[in-house]
């Protein structure tokens, strides 16, 4: 088996960076109303700024195919050309089309000479780490020399008044208040535009900094739990999920039926236990000591859960100090299946890392609750 490394990072935000009071300019406001609880999750997210692939008319700027493509070719330089591309490997939760995959449509926008290979990983936040697992498990078996590996989201197209407001005008025709339901409303105001792209290849770049990885690990509690974030389905009492297929059309509006959903309630309850119990599997696995950790790259969704995961992870012995954490979700958002790849991007281009310090990758996936954790090391 051969070594893998990350020998370049590159990241791709769309246009200029949105504050919190200029949302409903790009996103539009529902029922022509604002938002009740905007400032609360807000508040609670401690969001500053994000990215949209969407301008004040509410019309699109990029496809998530564009975006992807530009982060890739950020990668691109004399070292490492279009042409040396032998696999494209893509983790999205918001694809442009249902049909054909993500990663096709990403090839196609890039027009590479050759054929190359491509895989798409579909889900929520760990498709970026699937991705990445594809790409290091073809590069390690030498199946191929390199492979680039992204994560991305255009989650504000998802957003946009348009797409609430026949749920509004159906709740007036019952008499109820025209205000969609929070587990809706929720993402609106959490989730953000952009794409972070892995250069993987089996040696080390010279000059620069390189990141081995040691190992990839993956956890469904998916037997346990049942779904806490979802689309094109919506949530029975039973907990089960009725697909959009089994609903009549004109309910897919009336109902939002392909909105992204949040049971926040489950959430509160399950994602930070299930993430230190599945990380400290891990350790256990690899044998691994937590002071031999240098620095700590969590996914979380909202700021509201910095302090409780360190809390949940030294509960299991994984007490790693604050001066180890790295955060920059205040400044791009939650970029889902993006978001780890453009936070590694920041800290690895950062001039920060130290030959042989320890990078932890953590990442968490409400979906139905799976979870993913990465050791590299600095070269």
């Amino acid at each position: 088996m051969k070594e893998v490394y990350i020998t370049k990072a590159s990241t791709f935000l769309p246009n200029e960076p949105v504050t919190n009071d200029e949302m409903e300019s790009y996103l539009g406001m529902v029922n022509d109303t604002p938002s009740k609880a905007k400032a609360l999750i807000l508040r609670n997210n401690q969001i500053k700024t994000r990215y949209y692939a969407l301008d004040k008319n509410q019309k699109a700027t990029h496809t998530n195919a564009d975006i992807t493509a530009k982060a890739i070719e950020g990668l691109f330089d004399d070292h490492f050309t279009k042409d040396d591309l032998q696999l494209i490997s893509c983790g999205t939760t918001s694809a442009d089309q249902i049909q054909p995959s993500h990663a096709s449509m990403v090839h196609g926008v890039l027009k590479t000479k050759n054929s190359v290979e491509i895989n798409t990983s579909m889900g929520l936040c760990n498709a970026g780490m699937n991705a990445l697992n594809y790409g290091f498990l073809s590069v390690k078996a030498g199946v191929k020399d390199n492979a680039v590996c992204v994560g991305s989201e255009r989650f504000s197209s998802w957003m946009t008044a348009d797409k609430f407001d026949h749920e509004a005008e159906n709740l007036k025709l019952l008499e109820e208040r025209p205000i969609i339901a929070f587990k809706r409303e929720f993402l609106r105001w959490m989730l953000s535009d952009g794409a972070g792209a892995f250069l993987l290849q089996d040696k080390p770049r010279e000059n620069s900094t390189s990141l081995r990885i040691e190992f990839i690990d993956f956890y469904s509690y998916a037997h346990q739990i049942e779904a806490c974030m979802y689309a094109g389905t919506e949530k029975q009492e039973d907990g089960s999920l009725k697909s959009w297929a089994d609903y009549p059309s004109e309910e897919w509006l009336k109902q939002s039926i392909f909105a992204l959903k949040q049971d926040t309630k489950l959430l509160d309850e399950f994602i930070l236990v299930k993430g230190a119990e599945s990380l400290r599997a891990s350790f256990d696995k690899h044998n691994l000591d937590p002071e031999s950790i240098d620095h700590v790259l969590a996914h979380v969704s909202s700021g509201y859960f910095k302090e409780g995961l360190k809390t949940e992870f030294a509960a299991v012995g994984l007490d790693f100090p604050y001066e180890k954490w790295f955060y920059n979700l205040s400044e791009v958002g939650n970029i889902g299946a993006g978001s780890i790849f453009i936070a590694l991007e920041e800290l690895m281009n950062s001039g920060k890392l130290k030959k042989g310090e320890k990078v932890l990758l953590c990442v968490p996936e409400s979906g139905r609750f799976a979870y993913s954790c990465a050791l590299l090391t600095v070269v």
